[in-house]
């Protein structure tokens, strides 16, 4: 959570950012992901992009959206951290 801290300090909001999650490559992993983004941008337009890693194991999924404060940004890295199926977000 700390990178997420430095880079909200150079930001500028409201700003697009594009927040990468990555774990196993799983359906309830994705499905964790695009809940917690969803449950902290309701109604906000979120572009999601995945991506797998070379032999498949791992996901990693990139939510590009309209971040509004830093705030907002530090509590959506501290669930997604939380989460027991998050590996890593950037």
């Amino acid at each position: 959570m700390r990178n997420g801290k430095v880079a909200a300090e150079c930001l500028q909001f409201p700003c697009s950012f594009p927040l990468k999650v990555m774990g196993l490559n799983t359906e309830a992993f994705e499905h964790a992901v695009r809940d917690i983004v969803g449950r902290h941008l309701p109604g906000e337009r979120v572009e999601f992009a995945d991506r797998q890693s070379g032999g498949g194991k791992y996901l990693s999924i990139t939510a590009t959206f309209t971040a509004a404060s830093r705030e907002q940004l530090d509590a959506l890295y501290r669930d997604l951290n939380g989460h027991q199926l998050v590996v890593m977000t950037l």
